[in-house]
């Protein structure tokens, strides 16, 4: 088994910041372009995972039959997007239906 680290080690590659690098220090925005050039640090800096959607589905509670609930499960994995889909298709067959 190996020992567990030193926390007192000071690493002569990455020793601990002093307030005159904490002073130097500035936004990856802008220093990011500066080091690696304008396109790498554009790609460094994009948002990551998924876009947001411009309108996201609600998290709700709502209490359905067994029977509802276990013929849409009985298919897998999904499950609670085909019942939100049997709903839309429920209300482009009744738009009126409020």
């Amino acid at each position: 088994m190996s020992k567990k680290p030193n926390p007192e080690l000071v690493e002569d590659e990455n020793p601990e910041w002093t307030a005159e690098d904490f002073a130097k220090a500035g936004p990856a925005s802008e220093v990011l372009p500066t080091i690696f050039g304008e396109q790498v640090a554009k790609n460094m800096l994009k948002p990551r995972g998924r876009p947001r959607a411009e309108f996201p589905k609600e998290r709700i509670n709502i209490r359905l039959s067994h029977e509802v609930v276990e013929h849409f499960k009985s298919a897998g994995e999904g499950w609670q997007t085909r019942i939100d889909t049997a709903l839309r298709q429920f209300i482009a067959e009744h738009p009126s239906a409020h």
